[in-house]
């Protein structure tokens, strides 16, 4: 099992207009990553921790490399507006554990194509900032069930 988490609460985009790639996490937004922290944890969220280049992702995974002495990896394949096919191969291939943190405009295409390759969406779609998806795996790869928790309160 893997975990695709949606980045927490940031900033205003407006704000922050001369390079959103630098897009802090605002101060709900940090009480988001704790808390993500704790559920991930909970859920067996070992790493490693792979996470989109911009600030606000790598911030949402943080906590978590924290508690379990890991270091959040920056992988362009987890930005905003990247094809689909390198973020699906990363996702078949890192181990189970890992915790991958994107965008609002990449988790649901994402989620998508893996229905349309036959993975089975277990309950009503999370969109929110802070909103995990567990994807279960077979031992090849494949995507059989994708479980979204919604963010914490």
């Amino acid at each position: 099992m893997i975990f695709l988490v949606r980045h927490a609460k940031a900033g205003d985009r407006l704000h922050n207009a001369h390079d959103d790639r630098k897009r802090p996490l605002s101060k709900p937004g940090w009480v988001q990553a704790e808390a993500l922290a704790d559920t991930l944890a909970a859920a067996g969220a070992t790493g490693p921790l792979l996470s989109s280049p911009f600030v606000r992702c790598r911030q949402t995974l943080e906590p978590l490399g924290k508690r379990h002495g890991l270091d959040v990896q920056r992988d362009t394949c987890l930005g905003e507006a990247q094809p689909f096919q390198p973020m699906l191969d990363l996702m078949q291939t890192t181990p189970d554990g890992s915790v991958l943190c994107s965008h609002g405009d990449m988790i649901p295409d994402m989620i998508a194509g893996l229905q349309r390759r036959g993975c089975d969406i277990m309950n009503a779609p999370q969109w929110k900032k802070g909103s995990v998806w567990v994807l279960e795996r077979d031992d090849h790869g494949n995507f059989l069930t994708a479980t979204a928790w919604a963010p914490p309160a």
